[in-house]
């Protein structure tokens, strides 16, 4: 994705350094980030520097927005709203159904995330549950029925897909039949057609 005159992407080991130094400045608890790289979701300037990162756990069909870091505070607006694009597009690629934030920034109110009354919160992940701070939290569909796990929805999905594929290549076949039946008639029609005024020449073929 780009923005501007910069790349929103997913880190890799390679950010490593540029994203430690900015944990270890900006966050209050780094322990575990490092095997959580691929989590973060950067923005990169054209040199290669990183502005700014966020990163989105995954959890039981819900995902977590959460240790945002800034190079530039300046922009740190501008940069959320890249990257809340981009959390946006994994979530629903992912499958997921809400997406929660302790993040403080009024930015994530403005997304339209809202504050997540307690009937909301029996619905957090149990390995979220320890966490502290104000809950922010902004569904993106409806849940599975009760019973059905989101991997069970997830086969459910591509068995439809694949009906649907399947629907579609029956569909492909019958329109190239009747394509092949149209192209037929037409080249009968075009060499009857000839036959005629090749018959209405004078000196044609045929019976003068």
């Amino acid at each position: 994705m780009e923005g501007g005159n910069l790349r929103v992407r997913r880190a890799t080991v390679d950010d490593l350094p540029q994203l430690r130094t900015l944990w270890q400045a900006q966050l209050p608890d780094v322990a575990g980030l490092e095997r959580r790289v691929t989590e973060f979701q950067v923005v990169e300037s054209p040199e290669g520097q990183i502005l700014a990162a966020v990163a989105l756990a995954m959890e039981q069909g819900h995902g977590l927005v959460h240790s945002e870091v800034f190079a530039d505070f300046a922009g740190a607006d501008h940069y959320r709203a890249l990257l809340w694009e981009r959390l946006e597009q994994v979530a629903r690629n992912h499958g997921l159904y809400r997406v929660w934030t302790r993040e403080e920034a009024p930015f994530w109110a403005r997304c339209g995330m809202h504050r997540a009354e307690e009937t909301v919160l029996a619905q957090l992940p149990e390995p979220w549950r320890a966490l502290k701070g104000r809950w922010l939290t902004l569904q993106l569909r409806e849940p599975p029925p009760e019973g059905l796990s989101i991997e069970k929805e997830f086969e459910l999905f591509m068995q439809a897909e694949r009906m649907r594929t399947q629907a579609l290549l029956e569909r492909a076949r019958w329109i190239k039949k009747v394509a092949t039946l149209i192209a037929l008639i037409l080249a009968i029609l075009v060499l009857g057609a000839a036959w005629y005024l090749l018959q209405r020449r004078p000196g044609g073929v045929g019976v003068p």
